[in-house]
């Protein structure tokens, strides 16, 4: 028997964070709504796959490729995975699983395909229509924070949102915690201003500097954060973007975020 998607463990998790669905009326109510765990499931096959939405299999019984994007950016409006997402995070807390001692910080383009929200022209791939996904992790590759942006945006323009978007997160007798000790980057990030905020926050940046020879020694710790893209990229949804609306294409990144935090929190890599 194959492996289902979602898991009970998982689903039991994830249903009580989902909104409540819609009073249905008393007089013609109309088509019972498909339950949620089957449409996340039908969500999670196309993040998976990259199959277009239309040609989901009803086979699987997830209902139509509509209804599963409907209930996608419904999900996403109400910060439906946001929360999943910081639950994950306090449980993996509570496990003594997240290296504060070191934070990653790293990047990766994709193209887009019909262009949209949040895409600029890729240097990368002679100008052509392109997003970049930039990520912070802790010091074993745990996604913490993830942003969407265009591919001509510089890795260390949204440092500061990555950074200020980490969660308090739980799981611990006392304060919830938000700042990593050190923070590492590539040259990308090399800015004096940004060391000074950094400081300014109580966190030590260790970032290589332009203008050096390479060999700083840094790629030791930050392979992790290299590793997290290279997950990301397994799901094919995740390596091509297709959605032209960026909270869609978000709503999958986060989904990534929660399905990497689930196999630490299971250890199932």
């Amino acid at each position: 028997m194959a492996k289902p998607l979602v898991d009970d463990e998982l689903w039991a998790l994830i249903a009580p964070l989902l909104p409540p669905p819609p009073l249905r009326r008393r007089r013609h109510p109309g088509r019972k709504r498909l339950e949620d765990r089957a449409v996340f499931t039908g969500i999670l096959f196309v993040l998976k796959t990259g199959i277009p939405w239309e040609d989901l299999p009803q086979e699987m019984g997830c209902g139509s490729g509509m209804t599963c994007w409907r209930r996608l950016e419904e999900w996403q409006r109400a910060g439906a995975w946001k929360r999943i997402h910081k639950v994950l995070l306090d449980k993996l807390r509570a496990a003594d699983q997240i290296d504060w001692s070191r934070a990653v910080v790293d990047s990766s383009s994709i193209r887009a395909v019909g262009g949209g929200e949040k895409t600029g022209p890729n240097p990368t791939d002679r100008a052509r229509p392109g997003s970049k996904h930039h990520l912070l992790t802790d010091g074993r590759g745990i996604p913490l924070t993830v942003l969407l942006t265009g591919a001509n945006t510089h890795d260390s323009v949204p440092l500061k949102e990555l950074v200020e978007a980490l969660p308090p997160i739980a799981g611990k007798v006392g304060r919830p915690r938000r700042r990593p000790d050190r923070l590492l980057g590539d040259r990308a990030y090399d800015s004096r201003a940004l060391r000074q905020w950094l400081r300014a926050l109580g966190i030590t940046p260790l970032l290589a500097k332009r203008g050096t020879e390479h060999g700083s020694g840094l790629g030791v710790w930050r392979w992790v954060g290299e590793r997290t893209i290279s997950w990301f990229h397994q799901f094919r949804r995740l390596r091509i973007r297709y959605e032209r609306r960026a909270d869609i294409h978000e709503a999958f990144l986060m989904i990534g975020c929660i399905q990497v935090c689930w196999r630490f929190l299971t250890e199932s890599f």
